[in-house]
Formats: structure tokens, sequence, C-alpha cells
């Protein structure tokens, strides 16, 4: 079986981490290094860091804060953000990263996915995929879930799959911040169809919403933020409280 991972995510914005609510009103969460050295130093298997005010003004930023951490952090990082070109990939995983989260642009672009996973190997790329539910169907949102594109998310995640991604990070807005856990029915549908690992983000708010993520949502790894980043469960805590459950869990 394999081990399911457990990855704080840092939202950074102007190289601050910051976390809100439904992608909204956003706090300061402390400085990204920083958290990334106290979360690998905590049991944390990758972390995740996504620019979420990526532009070309503030690329430089992100870069700098990931040649940083990687030279304090010895675990798997993956960033995301504004990524557009093989030409980002390839300066994200130069400058330290270990799999780029690839968004809005493979929305524009599809075929982005095909390329860089084709150039730098199907293990480097990650698709995110900020989904939210209008009735009876999720939708995909691009642009940091600002933009709705009108693509039905199940949909679009079958396409990722056969583009040739290697990992979905999957987001549920509706559950984003909310601490209620996550969605379930979401992550249960997905993975029904989908053969490569599905990464759960969006409404961890105590133990058992990661043991539900595993045993209902069936993702192979688990994403949290605010709960991480405010000291509310360690990540010690969770391993703890899934080993325990007869989860498997990397030590």
């Amino acid at each position: 079986m394999v081990k399911i991972r457990i990855i704080p995510c840092l939202d950074v914005k102007d190289g601050r981490v910051v976390k809100g609510i439904n992608f909204i009103d956003l706090i300061d969460a402390g400085d990204p290094v920083e958290q990334a050295k106290h979360y690998s130093e905590n049991g944390a298997d990758e972390i995740c860091f996504l620019d979420i005010s990526a532009s070309l003004e503030n690329r430089d930023t992100m870069v700098n804060v990931l040649k940083k951490t990687a030279n304090e952090v010895f675990i798997p990082l993956t960033v995301g953000g504004g990524i557009s070109s093989i030409d980002n990939i390839n300066a994200l995983l130069k400058a330290g990263a270990d799999k780029v989260s690839i968004n809005s642009a493979a929305i524009k672009n599809p075929d982005i996915i095909r390329k860089s996973s084709e150039y730098f190997g199907n293990q480097c790329i990650v698709v995110a995929v900020d989904a939210k539910k209008d009735k009876n169907d999720w939708y995909v949102y691009s642009h940091g879930g600002t933009i709705n594109t009108g693509l039905l998310a199940l949909e679009w995640i079958e396409k990722i799959q056969a583009l040739g991604a290697g990992e979905i990070l999957l987001t549920s807005m509706d559950k984003d911040g909310t601490k209620s856990g996550f969605d379930l029915d979401l992550l249960e549908k997905v993975s029904e169809f989908i053969n490569i690992p599905v990464i759960a983000s969006g409404g961890v708010g105590k133990l058992e919403h990661f043991y539900e993520g595993v045993t209902k949502g069936k993702a192979n790894a688990l994403l949290a933020a605010s709960v991480f980043h405010f000291n509310e469960i360690s990540i010690k805590e969770v391993k703890q409280y899934l080993l325990k459950k007869n989860i498997e869990i990397r030590l």
C-alpha cells in the first residue's frame, strides 16, 4: 500500500505566508522559509508553496524564497502560481523545486501539461484544480479562484490525466479555510476514475478530517494550511492519529 503523505501548504503573497477563508480575507501567517524549516523538522513529507499573487514583478521574490528554503529544507518542495511556460518550470526546478504545480496556464493551454511532462518527467508535474460546486456539478476556477472557466471539474481532471500529469492537487473552494472537512463527495468521485495520485486540499479543521480524506475520499496525500500555521494541530499529531487508525504513513 502507498503511504499517505502529509503536506503543509504555504500560500505566499509578496514574500509572506498568508491564509484566508474561501480564497479571501487574507491574514499574515509568517515567514515562508522559517515555516518550511519548522514543518520539515516536525515530520512534513513535502512542502507546497503557492504564490497566490504571482506576476512578473514578484516572480523573483518567489524564486528567492525557494532558493533560501532549498538550502534549509531537505524534503520535496512543490511550487505553483503564475507558471505559464517551460522556461518558468525550468527556472523553478533549478531554484530548488522538486515539483511544479500548474493551474491557470494548463486551462489556457492544456498542451503545456503534455510538453512539460515529456520534457521534465511527469513526476515533476502537478496540475492544480480549484473546484467549486454549482447545483449538481463542480466547475473549475482559474486565476486564484476568481474566474469560473465553465469547465466541468470531473471532465477536466480526466483530461489532465490523459495529457500526462503526474499528480493532481484538488482544492475545494467551498471548503477552503472553513475547517469543516474535505469535500468527500468530490474526492470520492475523482478517485473512481483517476489512476494518478490525488492531493486533497481545502477544509481540514480536526484530526478526524485527515482520516476521512483517506478512508472516504481515497486521497493519496493530505494538504492543510490553517490548522498547521496557527498551531491548532501538529503534523506529528496527525501522523500519530493516523497510525493508530492503521493508516500507512511515512515516519
